[in-house]
């Protein structure tokens, strides 16, 4: 058996090793366009910031230890320029010596990967806006950093590589200010949940041009003008491109395979495409949402490296199944911490589920324990069935390990519910006897049992504020005087008892404290005499946060930039 291989890296140099394993008589050939035939995509950012200092530190495998190790044949700056399904070929040059020829196979897997979103605006080729993709991408940039010491750099786009890359700039000296056509960076967080990394980025000097649009690039006095669509420029010394990512598919798009989202491949379970004897693996398929079910691009080196190992079980005759992809994901943003997994709540409102949330600040481990630190987790589950939808936390020590713990519990199909009576390690330096994933299980609990009831950020605004209601503030005098929601009284929760006398009764009592745990005390002590008590969902500390980002943002947009 022949099996041939399109692109390396993870999907493809996955694929060729899980064969090997499994066939060690089989003859395989890997075509790779670039360099690297296997190399550390989401280490890029750190080698430009200087956190990697030797550039092999980024080959994770060459064409030698592979063959020496595994007996496959990588060929570097190959490109395969034609499919041939009829006839079971592929047209392939090498780009070193321009020589074209056609190769045979009895299987073939397509890992192609995707290209930086480049869209047709004016100016997208000037020499000094890069891409960060590949290992040549890197060191492009890198060069270009070294030599001519840019002072200041524009990154389009706030996803992954736009974050880590600021940091890594940042991290060089240079002023750097992130354009995103979104309100918020990083999409896989709900727009409150991001404010805590746009506070991170700020604190570290990273300028937010956020809800703002380019329209186009040119260049002026030794530098770039980044062109806005609202009339306004940015002049800079460099500028990276971040959109995201495009699937690469004009090789299966010419030889007829089904294509799907994006120009996506489509592929079955089995990793099986369109046309026999043809697979795909990688950033380059449609694959299936695993809370919804739905068809979605989820570009993650995780589930492409899934995906090469079951397209390798199939050819060797076995039957191993891709059960979707729920988009786990974490990244550092600075000193920070941000992880996902699942649906946030818009993306689950957008699906069409009726859904809840509770966002609650534990501490990363017992707070007795010195240098624990206060993490924010917001947790999304359907009501009346409390099904596990998805979660993000944003913090520092502690973050990854807990999305961790959300991941699999989501996998499994274990309900919000059920995370109350999960067995979790504790000792004093690296949790709580009540973990945080536990503490959420206990909120929603909570919820279910109507023990209380919770009222979100969207619904404080719209409080009366004419005597109707009772807005009250559990927080201490001290913590009241330093910052307060519009509207609310104080009586601290220790008083409450004492001073019920001062509440109307009848009147619906809102509720709030700093991180919620007072409030939610507050709210049973008032149900208990009678009163209708909702506590608000975070408490100040995360109003407080969420308000001023939405600030900056408004002040920016009306001034012209993130101060």
């Amino acid at each position: 058996m022949k099996v041939v291989i399109i692109g390396g890296v993870a999907g493809g140099a996955t694929a060729a090793a899980r064969l090997r394993r499994l066939d060690e008589g089989a003859e395989i050939v890997v075509f790779e366009r670039s360099g690297y035939i296997s190399y550390a995509n989401c280490g890029l950012p750190y080698y430009i910031g200087g956190a990697i200092e030797d550039p092999e530190e980024l080959t994770l495998q060459t064409p030698e230890s592979f063959y020496a190790r595994f007996r496959v044949e990588m060929k570097v700056r190959h490109e395969v320029t034609a499919i041939h399904p009829e006839r079971k070929t592929v047209s392939v040059k090498n780009l070193e010596t321009g020589a074209e020829f056609e190769e045979s196979y009895d299987k073939l897997i397509l890992s192609p990967g995707a290209k930086p979103t480049r869209p047709p605006i004016p100016g997208i080729d000037l020499e000094r806006i890069f891409t960060l993709r590949t290992v040549e991408d890197t060191f492009r940039l890198k060069a270009y950093l070294d030599v001519n010491r840019p002072k200041s750099a524009v990154l389009v786009g706030g996803g992954f590589i736009g974050l880590e890359l600021a940091e890594n700039l940042r991290e060089l000296g240079l002023e750097v200010t992130i354009v995103e056509q979104l309100n918020q960076l990083m999409s896989p967080f709900d727009p409150d949940m991001a404010a805590f990394l746009h506070n991170e980025a700020r604190r570290h000097g990273v300028k937010l041009a956020l809800g703002r649009a380019v329209a186009g690039f040119e260049e002026r006095e030794g530098g770039v003008d980044v062109q806005l669509k609202d009339g306004s420029s940015l002049h800079t010394d460099l500028v990276a491109l971040a959109i995201g990512v495009t699937p690469d598919t004009a090789l299966a798009k010419e030889a007829g395979l089904e294509l799907g989202l994006r120009g996506s491949i489509v592929v079955n379970d089995r990793m099986e495409t369109s046309l026999p004897d043809i697979y795909a693996v990688g950033d380059a398929v449609q694959v299936k949402h695993g809370v919804t079910g739905q068809d979605t691009l989820i570009a993650l080196a995780g589930p492409a490296n899934k995906q090469g190992r079951i397209a390798a079980d199939n050819i060797c005759g076995g039957d191993s199944r891709y059960s979707g992809s729920q988009g786990s994901s974490v990244i550092k943003v600075f000193d920070m911490t941000g992880a996902a997994t699942g649906l946030n709540e818009a993306a689950a409102r957008r699906a069409g589920l009726d859904v809840d949330t509770v966002v609650l600040s534990p501490m990363s481990h017992a707070g007795y324990y010195p240098g624990g630190k206060v993490m924010t987790m917001k947790v999304v589950f359907e009501k009346g069935t409390y099904r596990l939808l998805g979660a993000q936390i944003v913090g520092y020590e502690g973050v990854d390990k807990r999305i961790d713990v959300l991941a699999t519990a989501l996998r499994a199909g274990l309900t919000a519910l059920q995370l109350k009576d999960l067995d979790l390690a504790y000792a004093p330096p690296y949790s709580s006897a009540k973990d945080p994933v536990n503490m959420a299980g206990f909120l929603v609990d909570n919820l279910a049992r109507g023990l209380v009831r919770q009222f979100h950020l969207e619904e404080l605004a719209a409080l009366p504020r004419d005597g109707s209601v009772t807005l009250l503030d559990v927080r201490t005098p001290q913590e009241y005087a330093q910052g307060r929601v519009e509207g609310f009284r104080n009586i601290p929760v220790d008083e409450l008892r004492d001073r019920l006398g001062e509440l109307e009764a009848g009147k619906p009592v809102y509720v709030i404290c700093q991180s919620g745990l007072r409030s939610y005390i507050a709210c049973r002590i008032l149900a208990e005499r009678g009163f209708e008590c909702r506590n608000f969902s975070g408490g100040f500390r995360f109003y407080d946060a969420v308000a001023n980002d939405r600030r900056l943002i408004e002040s920016a947009t009306a001034c012209g930039m993130d101060r």
